[in-house]
């Protein structure tokens, strides 16, 4: 199959690329150029916040599935979904259990008992939309470049999972760690629940 990987060359994006290739599939990374791609696979370099800006490159490369792991909020599900409607055969998102409600009600942003475990696709989501505030978006933009400031998985879910000619796909990550996962991510998120909760999502 034909990959396109946007982010893909990031903490777990150089893991699936890799997994990809290993796999025998045509991988293609679209990425800003930071760092060197991982071996073995295309790139198109560009910008996740301008990804119209790259729309043609990215129909040329004709993936059979696009997959992406940087998505932040509805308005760049949005985006993703009218560039590659047409485009490809499925679009899958990373998104995060940061979606749950029980997430929610263990950093005290929601109210109410804790939930059952553990979390099944099926277990509730958060009631309330945005509730990061901009310190602790702040934060968690030291590490992940690509957290903007309307942050929130679940209207990007809605948007990837509601089209209606165009298949998609929801893989909700706990935390990530590993090879390449600075210390320091762990520190500012320690940071940011000083008070107020920030983002988990470990792309």
């Amino acid at each position: 199959m034909r990959i396109l990987l946007i982010g893909g060359n990031g903490f777990i994006g150089r893991f699936v690329a890799a997994q990809l290739i290993q796999q025998g599939h045509s991988v293609t990374v679209f990425h800003r150029g930071t760092t060197a791609a991982p071996a073995g696979v295309e790139e198109i370099r560009g910008d996740r916040n301008q990804l119209t800006a790259s729309a043609q490159e990215l129909k040329r490369f004709a993936p059979d599935v696009v997959i992406d792991l940087v998505i932040s909020s509805s308005p760049q599900a949005e985006e993703l979904m009218n560039i590659s409607r047409g485009a490809t055969q499925r679009v899958v998102m990373l998104s995060s259990i940061d979606v749950y409600r029980a997430v929610g009600i263990s950093h005290g942003t929601e109210g109410g008992p804790l939930q059952e475990v553990p979390l099944t696709e099926e277990s509730e989501l958060r009631r309330s939309l945005h509730p990061y505030p901009p310190d602790s978006l702040q934060v968690m933009r030291k590490i992940f470049s690509w957290v903007t400031d309307d942050y929130d998985k679940i209207p990007a879910e809605r948007v990837v999972m509601s089209d209606r000619e165009l298949p998609g796909t929801v893989l909700r990550l706990p935390m990530g760690y590993g090879t390449r996962r600075s210390s320091a991510s762990f520190l500012s998120r320690g940071e940011a629940h000083r008070g107020q909760t920030a983002p988990h999502h470990f792309p």
